[in-house]
């Protein structure tokens, strides 16, 4: 082991969970390697010149021009759009992300809420609360036609576990020809395509990341075509989804209900519409949560690091710069 040998952990903690454990299971996975977690911007600045990965939620172009002998940062995140991507590619830096890491656990969770909304599970609660025994009307939430909208990594992981459920599924994409699991692929960008989906979905899951083509992607226009009892679940990013249509639809009784872990704005306002309504349920940006986090995304830097050791630095798993490439 030398000091080239180094694996820098950025000390960011995800979802509450300090790196240390990412750190932990790294020195597991690759005893060659020399893992550091500094503690201290000072140490960290220190330690990051030596190290041929750096691997973190973050990294800013002060600290990039630090990594003298950077080959890789992996980032921790499947979002991208944060990280100086032009710098990291000038200075031949492969970038990956963290793409299928939160695929199990967001898709339980969508789930979980279709699950709940279909068996009203809410009411359900509310009785008991009251302590009152009274029975009420349950749905089923078999025969109904669910459209996911994206299918990278969790819109994947949704399909998945709807299998079995016995519902039509359509999904929804920027580029239809892919395919994908469903039962039927649409266009996002072909609007008769994409309302034509929603006009036959009792539920509505949004799972996509949000580009220039996804931003207000489901506003008022959507929102009509769903029909009024359908439910609307955002896991994806807030954006997508125009908030003010969201409650004007709500509010309305044009819409059955909404499932949100991502809103706009966010943080979420104390005093927003949007906590007034017996049928939307909010989590704040918690879908992700998992305790297998950084056991998974040990598992993608393992990978690459192997393929970096046998010389490459193209064709990493979850790769977002190449270095040399476009």
């Amino acid at each position: 082991m030398t000091e080239s040998d180094r694996i820098v952990v950025l000390n960011q903690p995800a979802h509450g969970v300090p790196a240390s454990e990412y750190a932990a299971e790294l020195r597991s996975r690759l005893p060659g390697y020399h893992v550091k977690l500094p503690r201290t911007e000072g140490e960290t600045r220190e330690t990051i010149g030596t190290a041929r990965i750096v691997t973190g939620m973050h990294m800013d172009e002060e600290l990039l021009a630090r990594a003298d002998d950077l080959e890789l940062f992996a980032g921790g995140s499947a979002g991208v759009g944060h990280l100086p991507l032009d710098a990291f590619r000038e200075r031949g830096v492969a970038v990956t992300n963290a793409s299928g890491v939160h695929g199990p656990n967001i898709a339980e969770q969508v789930v979980g809420w279709l699950l709940g909304f279909a068996r009203r599970l809410d009411e359900g609660w509310r009785r008991e609360q009251d302590n009152t025994w009274q029975h009420f009307r349950g749905g089923e939430f078999q025969g109904s036609t669910v459209t996911v909208v994206g299918m990278g990594a969790i819109g994947e992981a949704v399909v998945e576990r709807l299998e079995g459920f016995g519902v039509e599924t359509i999904g929804a994409r920027y580029s239809p020809e892919k395919g994908g699991p469903t039962d039927e692929v649409v266009g996002f960008t072909d609007a008769d395509a994409f309302q034509g989906a929603l006009s036959r979905s009792e539920y509505v899951v949004v799972a996509a990341p949000l580009t220039d083509e996804t931003r207000g992607l489901v506003g008022a226009a959507e929102l009509s075509a769903m029909p009024t009892e359908a439910v609307l679940v955002n896991v994806g990013r807030g954006p997508i989804v125009d908030t003010e249509a969201l409650v004007d639809a709500v509010r309305g009784n044009k819409l059955g209900g909404a499932a949100l872990d991502v809103t706009d704005p966010e943080p979420l306002p104390a005093d927003h519409p949007l906590w007034e309504f017996d049928n939307v349920r909010i989590t704040p940006h918690n879908a992700g949560s998992t305790p297998k986090y950084w056991e998974r995304l040990a598992d993608i830097l393992t990978e690459n690091v192997e393929r970096i050791d046998d010389g490459r630095t193209d064709g990493l798993r979850n790769q977002v710069v190449t270095p040399g490439g476009e």
